[in-house]
């Protein structure tokens, strides 16, 4: 039975859930590189994978936002998580990559639910607290991340071709299956539903709103451009690890588990400490200032250690970031429209997913350290954002 929402409990089985959840999800992650491989797709068609799934979440996030805000969060939780299942088992069974893309692509609307659970958050959570809570939540996802890609590099069989990968995208599906059930059975609803008849703005009028808004629109702005390129690098990190150190699908799967246990740690112990104390607009710049150094010096890097070393510094900053962002929209945001810009949020970042990979690919096929030089310049406008929305927010005493 569901305990209220805002106790210590029920927001601990929530963290529980997503930690499941991203447990299936870190399964599959490092694997699609050399599932599409194994299907013969070409290195464009390989980083398209990634960005059908972020178009799918272009339009999924904003919709299930907006609807978490009118029917409650728990309802879009549930149906969510199930898409995301069958997405994963639809997977394993696809007869070819352009089949793939399209799975990828519906299953990427249907699991659009991280807007969801971060409304959830701020439902039961005072403005005060926000980026500390958000900090467990993403905690809770680099913990995922820390079980998930080495349980899937372990499970792989790539000798085995396409059936190889049947395995992990089983587990995968398994994992999201249990976490619906955890939510059906544990997890309380946090909001009220809205009153029959209240009409909630379009996404045209709460895009137009968060342009409009000071700080809104230039958090909106972080989010495209870092997404971008952090997404980029993500897409063909398996190519580029396979080109320089001859890295298959358990080396990738580990590494990616290193990243998780940094993002765990730097979420869940500092990021919510630092922007009580220094403001979430600073926590913020720095975050951005450290991926575009990570991201810039990680082709340079000749051993398989330092990669690990580079990449995990570029988790670091991505950890320092996630938490801020969503801290900040929940402040500037009104309660009955929170999961409403989350979810434009989300929206932005699923847009900077669909074309920093996009742009990855080819850049890769011209020189394996594009994809790193390009993003580490988009970060330079980001930390400009950034470095505005400082001077726009009132930092902690």
């Amino acid at each position: 039975m569901s305990e209220p929402a805002n106790s210590p409990r029920a927001l601990a089985v929530l963290l529980l859930v997503v930690f499941i959840n991203l447990v299936g999800f870190g399964v599959v992650i490092p694997l699609l590189p050399f599932y599409a491989k194994a299907m013969h797709a070409a290195p464009w068609q390989v980083t398209t994978m990634f960005a059908a799934y972020s178009l799918g979440q272009f339009f999924g996030e904003p919709f299930w936002g907006r609807l978490s805000d009118r029917i409650g969060r728990r309802p879009v939780l549930i149906v969510t998580i199930i898409a995301n299942a069958i997405a994963y088992l639809a997977l394993a069974f696809a007869p070819n990559i352009w089949i793939a893309m399209a799975i990828r692509l519906v299953g990427g609307f249907g699991s659009g639910n991280i807007s969801t659970i971060q409304g959830y958050m701020a439902d039961v959570t005072p403005p005060e607290k926000r980026a500390g809570r958000m900090g467990l939540l993403g905690s809770a996802f680099g913990a995922g991340f820390v079980i998930g890609p080495s349980l899937g590099g372990l499970l792989a069989r790539p000798s085995a071709g396409q059936l190889g990968f049947q395995i992990p995208l089983f587990v995968a599906a398994g994992m999201a299956a249990l976490a619906a059930v955890g939510v059906l059975l544990f997890v309380a609803e946090s909001r009220a539903p809205s009153a029959p008849g209240v009409k909630q703005p379009g996404r045209r009028e709460a895009l137009s709103a968060a342009s409009a808004h000071p700080i809104l629109s230039r958090v909106l702005l972080v989010t495209l451009v870092s997404t971008g390129a952090f997404a980029g690098m993500e897409s063909i990190f398996g190519l580029w690890a396979n080109a320089r150190f001859d890295w298959g699908p358990r080396e990738v799967g580990l590494c990616f588990a290193v990243i998780g246990v940094i993002a765990s740690l730097g979420q869940g112990l500092l990021t919510g400490r630092l922007a009580r104390r220094f403001g979430e607009g600073r926590v913020l710049t720095t975050g951005l200032a450290i991926i575009c150094v990570s991201l810039f010096v990680s082709p340079f890097v000749t051993h398989p250690g330092l990669a690990i070393v580079a990449v995990g510094s570029t988790a670091f900053g991505q950890s320092l970031v996630f938490p801020c962002v969503a801290a900040l929209i929940s402040r500037a945001s009104p309660p009955d429209r929170q999961g409403q810009m989350l979810g434009l949020n989300m929206a932005a970042g699923s847009l900077a997913r669909i074309g920093g990979p996009l742009l990855a690919g080819p850049l890769f096929g011209i020189a394996i350290g594009g994809p790193y030089w390009f993003g580490a310049a988009l970060m330079i406008p980001a930390i400009f954002f950034a470095v505005t929305i400082v001077h726009r927010t009132k930092t902690p005493a």
